[in-house]
Formats: structure tokens, C-alpha cells, sequence
């Protein structure tokens, strides 16, 4: 059968992994913990690809504790029971440590089967995950467990493994490997911080290569043309997908025009149009707003044409709302008087209308004030005239406040003027 160049390289000592330098480094937590001997529940958080197993694994090894090891894609409750049954025998005299990968496919009913021999310390659980456990994992699981973020592998880590795999490959194939200067560059930078993936890549770069009498010879078109567009490391339905709409939109918000071409680019680059369509509808009102109001009608226009357009061409429109949208004055004024009404809806209910703003004209018998006393703005200096609006439980409330840009201003000043005008 055949294995994995990633599961024939896999480290053996923290040392020899890459990445995660913030968390096995000497004096990091991660490092402190399994030079201590004590190992206690544990969540792996991250992307697939980048050491949770494999440290894991090393936990495992460096302790006397029986490993069992399960995948909550395939794990039903017989298998979590099996491994609870060995509580009290002669193999786990000295404490069972299960490692759990891909804990959010497990419901809520089987996690929970765990608590009580988590908390007594008969078993200890090492849990990985690619989800954000704090939605993913049952919260009382998590309450047991410290919780570490894994990352991507930087480049410049991951070409330590990609020289390595090319050593194993020359190995198995017993054959010398000759690479162009800038292949493990690229191979690097191009599996978006997945060791696995790029193990596959330099498996198929190694296997494709041209057969020379004195051993293989790749060239940096093979390593382009075969190494995986991965370095999107994106998924619909993971948190990768939500970190890059929210890059995308706080470099709009902060008015970087740059990063915001940067993350659009990403999503593109995905195939994910959609997406990107929407959320720059909602930049346009959220966070430009009232200060360009014109951006929200420009912006759907963009969206439009890039809808139809489709790949590649959307990629013009989409990148003219980008710019418009990050190089615009920002308002969020708009957004948080919505937001402040709604707390208002969310507290007060629906209290009365006042009387002269509902649309009846006439009075029951149990009206103490006859006539509807609705004031026409129309039939005023400029069209306004004051009376109450908002109902009585609420009538002093402000929620707009005007920003401080040159279209909010002008309108500041509009309603100063009539309301210093108003003779009624």
C-alpha cells in the first residue's frame, strides 16, 4: 500500500516541525506543556495541513498514557464507548489519551458522553478542528479544554519541508532530483500554508519530472504548471471564508486601497463572485454611507455588470467598486441609528403612534382628544413644521447623529436652517 510522502516525513520531535513557531518554541505554552509531563485537555484549532496531528502525535509518543486515535467524520458512540469501557482496566492503568480530529462532526449527545471522564481526568482529550470551537464544539467541552490556534505555515517554514520531501522522494526513487533554483519557492508559496498539500505537489513534481541518465531534472515551469492552486485555502462553509470577507472589508473601511484589491483579488482567484458581490452592497452602505451616497447606486451598477460579465471580465468591474468604495469618505452614521432604533424596537415593543400620524379620520368613543390635528409640512416654510413623530415612550430619543464629512455637514446645516426659520 501505498504512503503518503506526508505521512513518510511526518516530524517525530517538535523540533523537526515547521510552523507553529508560536506555540513550540522554547518558553511557548504549547512547548511548556509537553516538557511538563501533565497533559491536559486540549482543542487544536486551525487550518487542515499545518501540525495538529502530527503534534498530536508527538504528545502521544512522549507520554505512558494508552493512545487511541479517532475522526469525527467516521466515529459513531459505539467507538467513543469502547474507549471508555477501557477506563479501569490493566491498558489504561495509567490514563487513556484520545485524540479526536475533526471534533465539530460529532453532535452534541457524543461530546457530551466525554465530560465526565474529561473531568475526572480518566481520559484526556486532545480534539482538533478546522471550525472556530467556540461554535463548533459543545460550550461545556470547551470549558474543560485550552484552546490553540494553529496557522498557515509561513513560506519560509515551509520550504524546510519541501527540501525534505524532495530528499525522501530521491530516496524512494533512488534517482537524484535536480531542481531549478526557484522551485521550492515556489511550491512554497503556492499550497497556501499546507504542508500536506505541498507533500502531494512535490510527489507529482517528482514523479513528472524529466529522466535524465544522472537522475531527474525539474524545472520551474513543471513546478508552476503542477503545483496546486491551494494557496486559497478557502471553503465556503469554513472560517477562512469569513476572515477574508472581513479583510475585504475592514481594508475598504480603513480606507486601504491596496489590501482591499489584495483580498478581492483572493476571492476571485476562488471563483467566489458571488460573495464578494454582496459584501461590497453592504460596504457601500455601511461604511461609506451618507458621507457619498452615490457609492451604494455605483456599487450595484459594478455588481450588476460583473454578474453578467462573469469570469474573468468581472474581475473589472468588481475591482472599480473596490477602489470607489475604499477611496471614498466613510460614514457609519446611518448603520448606527438603525442599530440604536432597533435596540429601541428590541426594548420597547411597539408602543402608540401619536394620534395624528395614524391613518384613520375619525374618532372612537373612547378618543379623549378629538381630531386628527395632523400638521400638512407642505403647507409650510420650507416644508417643515414641527410636531411629534416618534411615540410618547420615545420622544425625545436621537438616533442619527450627522458625520462629520462634506455631504452629512451640508445637510446639518439644511435642517439648522429650518429649524431657525420655523415661525410655527
Amino acid at each position: 500500500m501505498h504512503t503518503p510522502l506526508a505521512d513518510q516525513i511526518r516530524p517525530r520531535t517538535l523540533d523537526d516541525v515547521v510552523g507553529q513557531r508560536h506555540l513550540i518554541t522554547p518558553g511557548k505554552p504549547l512547548r511548556r506543556i509537553l516538557e511538563s509531563g501533565k497533559i491536559p485537555n486540549m482543542i487544536f484549532y486551525g487550518p487542515s495541513g499545518v501540525g495538529k496531528t502530527t503534534i498530536a502525535r508527538i504528545i502521544a509518543d512522549n507520554t505512558s498514557m494508552t493512545l487511541h486515535k479517532l475522526n469525527g467524520t467516521s466515529a459513531s458512540t459505539a467507538d467513543l464507548r469502547e474507549v471508555v469501557a477501557e477506563i479501569g482496566t490493566f491498558s489504561g492503568m495509567n490514563g487513556i489519551l484520545l485524540y479526536l480530529d475533526e471534533i465539530q462532526y460529532l453532535n452534541k449527545k457524543q461530546q457530551q458522553l466525554l465530560l465526565e471522564y474529561m473531568e475526572n481526568g480518566q481520559i484526556t482529550l486532545i480534539a482538533s478542528t478546522t471550525d472556530n470551537p467556540y461554535f463548533a464544539v459543545y460550550n461545556a467541552l470547551i470549558s474543560r479544554s485550552t484552546v490553540f490556534e494553529f496557522r498557515s505555515v509561513p513560506p519560509e517554514e515551509m520550504e524546510r519541508a519541501v527540501s525534505r520531501g524532495f530528499e525522501c522522494m530521491a530516496q524512494q526513487l533512488g534517482a537524484q532530483i535536480h531542481l531549478a533554483d526557484g522551485v521550492c519557492r515556489w511550491i512554497s508559496r503556492g499550497c497556501g500554508g499546507d504542508v500536506r498539500k505541498a507533500m502531494n505537489t512535490v510527489e507529482l513534481i517528482a514523479l513528472s519530472g524529466e529522466q535524465k541518465e544522472d537522475g531527474i531534472y525539474v524545472s520551474n515551469e513543471l513546478a508552476e504548471e503542477l503545483t496546486q492552486r491551494s494557496n486559497m485555502r478557502y471553503d465556503k462553509d469554513n472560517d477562512q471564508h469569513y476572515d477574508l470577507l472581513s479583510a475585504l472589508q475592514k481594508s475598504i473601511r480603513g480606507s486601504d486601497e491596496n489590501a482591499a484589491l489584495h483580498y478581492a483579488a483572493r476571492l476571485l482567484a476562488a471563483n467566489d463572485l458571488l460573495s464578494i458581490c454582496r459584501r461590497l452592497l453592504v460596504i457601500a452602505s455601511e461604511d461609506v454611507g451618507l458621507a457619498y451616497p452615490q457609492a451604494a447606486v455605483i456599487t450595484k451598477a459594478c455588481v450588476d455588470n460583473a454578474l453578467q460579465l462573469g469570469m474573468p471580465e468581472a474581475r473589472i468591474p468588481i475591482a472599480q467598486a473596490v477602489v470607489l468604495l475604499a477611496t471614498a469618505p466613510k460614514s457609519n452614521s446611518s448603520y448606527m441609528a438603525m442599530d440604536a432604533a432597533m435596540a429601541d424596537v428590541e426594548q420597547y415593543g411597539v408602543p402608540d403612534f401619536p394620534r395624528h400620524l395614524q391613518n384613520k379620520h375619525f374618532d372612537g368613543a373612547e378618543t379623549e382628544t378629538r381630531g386628527q390635528h395632523y400638521r400638512y409640512p407642505h403647507d409650510f416654510p420650507n416644508h417643515y413644521v414641527k410636531q411629534q413623530y416618534l411615540p410618547d415612550v420615545l420622544r425625545d430619543r436621537v438616533y442619527y447623529h450627522f458625520g462629520d464629512n462634506k455631504q452629512e455637514q451640508a445637510a446639518a446645516a439644511y435642517r439648522e436652517k429650518i429649524l431657525r426659520e420655523d415661525k410655527t
